[in-house]
């Protein structure tokens, strides 16, 4: 049960009282220091938030059924990893559209069936960044790849099987990428996110 339903009382956001800035490395990290106040009227003088670009992680699907995976190493992770095709949103950047370009740019492939799963905040009390997560079917390549990005980047192509496969022998790095797998693989949560992502686009 909720805490919001049965008659309970609905649990109440912080008030930000005041922020300073810590550090500035735009467009890539800026940290600040939150002043809170909470419910209960207690008060937290530094309450650090960090503030990354959102970005586009998608599950892509070929015409024949396999999906659209790229190996390569992160360094945040400190090794080379199986991950979905993803890419920071620019500024103002509509979620959708830098999924589409990013697809293009490291994979070279398209898709006109795309399906939104939601967009999920990475980091539950400094937030980071936000992962818009989309689901594409019927993909299929038209050009080269040209991202540009620092990586390393191989395409695979892999059978839903092999995902599950890869995800046993520890082929993931990321949280994320997990909680797509699981999004995409479970039929009920997939159309549960869809539904929601829908009602909230409204």
């Amino acid at each position: 049960m909720s805490a919001d339903s049965g008659g309970e009382a609905p649990l109440k956001p912080w008030t930000v009282l005041g922020s300073r800035e810590l550090l500035d490395a735009s467009p890539f990290l800026k940290v600040r220091a939150e002043t809170v106040e909470l419910p209960d009227g207690r008060r937290v003088e530094s309450f650090y938030q960090v503030e990354q670009p959102d970005y586009a992680l998608m599950c892509v699907e070929t015409e024949d059924g396999r999906f659209v995976m790229l190996r390569t190493y992160k360094h945040g992770a400190r090794r080379v990893s199986l991950t979905f095709p993803a890419g920071a949103l620019s500024p103002g950047e509509d979620p959708l559209a830098a999924a589409k370009r990013e697809l293009l740019e490291e994979t070279g492939y398209v898709s006109d069936a795309w399906t939104g799963l939601g967009d999920f905040v990475v980091q539950g009390n400094h937030r980071g960044c936000a992962c818009h997560m989309f689901h594409a079917r019927n993909a299929r390549k038209v050009a080269e790849p040209d991202d540009g990005d620092l990586e390393e980047m191989r395409i695979e192509l892999r059978t839903r099987k092999e995902l599950i496969e890869a995800a046993a022998r520890g082929d993931y790095a990321f949280l994320p990428v997990i909680a797509m797998l699981g999004a995409v693989l479970l039929p009920e949560l997939r159309e549960g996110l869809s539904m929601a992502a829908r009602a909230q686009g409204a």
